[in-house]
């Protein structure tokens, strides 16, 4: 991986030219000059677009996932901080360092006269701009898409922003149209991209479960607004051959061991530490779920604490069991404003002895900040290794559980029950948040042995298993749960579902009296396309420039548009 990495670096020059060429009108006749034009081979114009799909996201963890989505979310609490330009990277991201680099693979092969050799090659470029163009309009409503990218080619600066309708018509479009192109038989001497292909290695089949569960993805999405296609995704899905990814060696990883998501020093704690919310860590807790040590870290009560406490006569505050055998994990109110006397204890330790009558102070902090190593495996300068896992095979499954328990597969065989999915999804996700752990050599889930004997007494908990009364509940629930490590596919959840839901006896939302914005804003992009942006946003109903969140929780995009509230889930 490291040598690969450095081929393709070397060619950063030429792809960066090719990336940007599209966007400034005065570089559309580059191409005339023989002096400027290399012909990159497309094997790392490929390398290039998928490292940059990962690794674009330092100033997003920091900027958007910690101090806004996760806390939207309520994986997550710490002090607040307003939405800054720092956030919607994705969007520059994608035109500038994604997208040109698949449509400049798609128009070198489509100039080979023996390009059926090279069709599988152009498939994987369908799929990957469909991964990353959903995360796009998931914060961003309608965007270019049909002719983003058109500047360098055929001189098109003005695209259309495509509406979120018709724009998620063409992702599942192109999913098909790359599914059938990646199913087809092989031709005689049948190119691939090799080992240059980061995800996958040219493994077509599992390029077709990306594809797929991409789709369900979709599916997901659509559901509030046009049930009928979301069911129709479904059932399509699970009739395909080949089908979604199927196990945890078809998830879409990537590790660059000179990556670091929080920055060179692996600066997690810009700004402000992040802590366990009460509610994450009471299920966490009350469950008995391993990845409690993998999330999040243990505060001081441990060792001889206890000892200290009866040395001078100190109580704990009232909302700290004593007798509570994990009193090593606490978490506080989501929004600091709805508890205070609690919230006091992540800025201040709780101090035993009194230094008036010369006794030494201990000071003890209470709250278990998430496991920092766990994201940022560079912290403090160490040389550990950021495991991303950008699509996994635990999502699949709580769609397919969630799908089937919401009767959609209109007797399609899904190859299994809600609850057999949901047995998948779980063990997937806490086997891959350990995998995660090992990498970044933070704290894992503590395994005997393979962990499936952890997993089993796991599944088999009442408080876990589906019983008949709150099943679509508990999927949804472990399906939040594995969204910790993706805060766009976090937010899109709860935004959709509604849940954790208010006043749940099985796992509530928390009041959050912060308004939350629902959808991020898009900048003028210019007179060039001032036009085109601004038919999108008034056909939209959004406010022109607005960056106030009252506007952006009040203006939503197309398929949130009749989603529920934070935590008012049905």
């Amino acid at each position: 991986m490291k040598k690969l990495l450095h081929q393709y670096i070397r060619i950063l020059p030429v792809i960066l030219l090719l990336g940007t060429a599209s966007c400034t009108k005065n570089f559309g006749d580059i191409n005339t000059s023989p002096s400027v034009v290399v012909t990159p081979d497309i094997k790392f114009l490929l390398s290039y677009s998928e490292d940059k799909m990962v690794t674009y996201q330092g100033g997003e963890w920091v900027y958007e996932s910690m101090e806004q989505l996760f806390r939207f979310t309520q994986h997550v609490t710490s002090s607040p901080y307003e939405i800054t330009s720092n956030v919607n990277a994705r969007y520059r991201n994608f035109y500038m360092n994604v997208l040109p680099n698949l449509l400049e693979i798609r128009r070198q092969i489509d100039a080979r006269t023996d390009k059926d050799k090279y069709q599988k090659m152009k498939a994987v470029t369908y799929v990957l701009q469909v991964m990353n163009g959903i995360k796009v309009t998931d914060m961003n409503g309608s965007i270019p898409y049909t002719e983003a990218d058109q500047g360098r080619y055929e001189k098109n600066y003005s695209p259309v922003y495509d509406p979120q309708q018709a724009l998620l018509d063409t992702c599942l479009a192109q999913l098909d149209l790359a599914i059938n192109m990646l199913s087809a038989a092989d031709v005689p001497l049948e190119q691939t991209y090799g080992d240059a292909d980061i995800f996958y290695s040219s493994n077509w089949a599992k390029w077709i479960g990306l594809a797929n569960t991409l789709k369900l993805r979709i599916a997901a999405r659509l559901e509030i607004v046009d049930n009928a296609k979301c069911k129709q995704i479904f059932q399509q899905v699970m009739q395909n051959p080949t089908g979604a990814i199927s196990s945890d060696n078809g998830q879409v990883k990537f590790m660059n061991p000179t990556y670091s998501a929080f920055g060179g020093g692996g600066d997690i704690d810009y700004r402000s530490r992040r802590f366990a919310t009460a509610s994450i860590m009471k299920f966490l807790k009350s469950v008995k779920d391993p990845r409690l040590p993998i999330y999040f870290d243990k505060n001081d009560l441990i060792g001889t604490y206890k000892d200290t406490l009866t040395k001078y006569g100190a109580t704990l505050p009232a909302f700290i069991n004593p007798a509570d055998p994990l009193i090593m994990y606490q978490g506080g109110p989501a929004d600091w404003t709805t508890n205070p006397t609690v919230a006091a204890y992540f800025s201040n330790a709780f101090q035993v002895g009194n230094t008036n009558a010369g006794n030494k102070v201990t000071n003890y902090f209470l709250m278990s900040p998430i496991n920092r190593k766990f994201f940022s495996p560079k912290l403090n300068g160490a040389t550990d290794n950021f495991l991303a896992v950008e699509v996994t095979y635990a999502e699949t499954c709580f769609y397919i559980a969630e799908f089937i328990q919401k009767g959609y597969a209109g007797g399609v065989d899904t190859k299994g029950s809600a609850a057999d999915w949901y047995k998948k999804g779980i063990t997937s996700s806490i086997l891959t948040m350990n995998e995660i752990a090992i990498a970044a050599k933070s704290t894992t889930a503590g395994f005997a042995t393979d962990g499936s004997t952890e997993i089993n007494a796991y599944l088999t908990n009442p408080a876990v298993a589906l019983n008949g009364t709150n099943d679509l509940e508990r999927i949804y629930i472990q399906q939040y749960l594995n969204f910790y490590r993706l805060g766009n596919e976090a937010f899109v959840f709860c935004r959709r579902t509604g849940y954790p839901k208010l006043g749940s006896a099985y796992y509530a939302r928390e009041v959050f009296n912060e308004v939350i914005p629902r959808r991020f804003w898009l900048d003028d992009p210019g007179e060039v396309n001032r036009a085109n942006w601004a038919k999108a946003l008034q056909d939209q109903g959004f406010t022109p420039n607005a960056q106030d969140v009252p506007t952006l929780s009040k203006e939503r995009i197309w398929y949130d548009k009749t989603a529920p509230d934070f935590g008012k889930g049905n």
